[in-house]
């Protein structure tokens, strides 16, 4: 069977389309033990203490000040150029390099690797969290930059980069841990 040009193309067209959609995506699968014994959220306590910047390091505000700059990327899957387009690890990979020189590996589940496991607690500014959004729920499939107690910026392959609440009920459902770029 010979095909043309045309239909090779439409092809091709389709392939990426199916990579693209299934990149940083939803499993309807996932424990979330692990996000609920460390998330136990107390609404009386924030009112009292207020919304606050976890952590204080310097370098932390600056790799947020950086993703903050990337905000309104649109997404694309393989991409790292801010205002351009990005992919959620290709975002965190070029932010920690400009600001640290890290280079991190270029996905999500290499970067948890690479990475520190931390506890709620122990999260600060500038940190990692990880996240099973494929069709694997074991699997990190997305990665996001935490900016605060409770929102961290990320690429979303619908809306391009965001901040999220890491407490909405899609996070909790694919959560898998935070991480601390080592120095």
């Amino acid at each position: 069977m010979k095909l043309s040009s045309s239909r090779i193309f439409i092809l091709f067209a389709f392939a990426i389309i199916g990579i693209s959609l299934t990149s940083c995506r939803s499993s309807k699968k996932s424990d979330s033990s692990y996000y609920e014994s460390n998330f136990e959220h107390n609404k009386k306590d924030d009112r009292k203490a207020g919304k606050h910047i976890i952590g204080d390091s310097k370098t932390g505000k600056k790799l947020v000040k950086e993703a903050n700059g990337w905000l309104g990327t649109p997404y694309g899957y393989g991409k790292a150029e801010k205002g351009v387009a990005c992919d959620c690890s290709g975002m965190v990979m070029s932010v920690y390099l400009k600001i640290t020189g890290i280079k991190l590996p270029r996905n999500s589940a290499q970067q948890q690797d690479f990475c520190k496991k931390l506890k709620k607690k122990d999260v600060k500014i500038g940190d990692l969290c990880f996240f099973a959004t494929g069709k694997d729920p074991d699997k990190v499939s997305h990665v996001g930059i935490m900016v605060d107690d409770n929102n961290f910026i990320h690429a979303s392959t619908s809306k391009g980069v965001v901040i999220s609440d890491i407490r909405q009920p899609y996070w909790v459902k694919t959560f898998k841990g935070f991480g601390r770029v080592p120095e």
